[in-house]
C-alpha cells in the first residue's frame, strides 16, 4: 500500500525567516493521522530565507538527519561545535543527552534542505555527528544505503535506531529497486526531478507512506533524487 501525500497537502510553518512544509505532526502544525511512521517522528522540508538565523532550539534523544539541497546551513551548538553543510551533503546527528542549537543561514541565497527526526533505541548517551555526500553518480539499480543502526551496513554513517537512510540519483528512465521484510516500511520523498514508485507518480516535494510492500521498483521520468527512511512497524 502506497499512500501518496502530495507537497501541496503537506502541512505549514512560518517562522521569521524559515518556511517550512510537515510530512508529520511537529511543532504548531497537528494532524492526528499523521503523527509518526514508526519511528520517523518528523521530516520537514525547510527553506531558510538568506542571511537568516533560526532561534535557538533542543532536541534530546533524537537522530537528526540533514540533507542540504541548495545554498548551505551553519550550525552551532552550547557543546562548542559548529559546522556548515553545504548542498549535496548529509549531516547525521545524534543529539544524545540534548544541547542546545542555532543554525544560520549566512549564505546570500536562500537555503532548502530535508531534515528528518528519528526516535533512538539508545538513549542517555552523548552526542555524535557525521556528514557524507548524498549519492550524485547515476543509480545502477539499487539505493544507497547512507545512515543505518544495523552492524552489516558497515559503509554506513551509524545511527542510534533500528532505521536506515536510503538514497539515490536516478537518470531520465532509469530504475531501481529497494526489498523490504514484511516487518519492515518506509517513508519515501522525492527531492527533485518526478518518479513511480510501483505505478504511483510522485513530483518533487511529495512523500509516500508505504506498508505491506515487499518490493519497490522507482522509475524516473526526469533525471531525479529520491530518499527514503526504512522502519519497523
Amino acid at each position: 500500500m502506497i499512500e501518496l501525500r502530495t507537497f501541496a497537502e503537506l502541512g505549514s510553518g512560518h517562522d521569521g525567516g524559515l518556511d517550512t512544509r510537515h510530512h508529520f505532526s511537529f511543532g504548531n502544525y497537528h494532524d492526528p493521522k499523521r503523527m509518526n511512521w514508526g519511528r520517523i517522528k518528523a521530516w520537514n522540508d525547510n527553506r531558510v530565507a538568506p542571511q537568516t538565523s533560526l532561534a535557538p532550539h533542543c532536541h534530546p534523544e533524537m537522530e537528526i538527519i540533514t540533507y542540504v539541497r541548495q545554498g548551505a546551513i551553519t550550525h552551532q551548538d552550547s557543546l562548542g561545535n559548529t559546522s556548515r553543510t553545504v548542498a549535496g551533503d548529509v549531516h547525521v546527528r545524534s543529539a544524545g543527552t540534548g544541547f542546545t542549537q542555532s543554525d544560520y543561514n549566512h549564505e546570500d541565497q536562500e537555503t532548502a534542505f530535508f531534515q528528518i527526526f528519528i526516535v533512538p533505541d539508545l538513549k542517555g548517551l552523548p552526542t555524535q555527528w557525521a556528514v557524507r555526500p548524498f549519492p550524485r553518480q547515476i543509480c545502477g539499480g539499487t539505493l544507497e544505503i547512507l545512515a543505518s543502526g544495523f552492524d552489516g551496513d558497515c559503509q554506513a554513517l551509524r545511527i542510534r535506531a533500528d532505521a536506515r537512510l536510503a538514497a539515490a540519483t536516478l537518470d531520465t528512465a532509469g530504475h531501481a529497486e529497494y526489498a523490504l521484510t514484511k516487518d519492515r516500511k518506509v517513508y519515501l520523498v522525492v527531492a527533485s526531478g518526478q518518479i513511480e514508485v510501483n505505478g504511483v507518480v510522485m513530483r518533487v516535494g511529495d512523500g509516500a507512506a508505504v506498508h505491506k510492500e515487499l518490493l519497490l521498483k522507482l522509475f524516473a521520468h526526469q533525471r531525479s533524487e529520491v530518499l527514503l527512511v526504512d522502519v519497523a512497524y
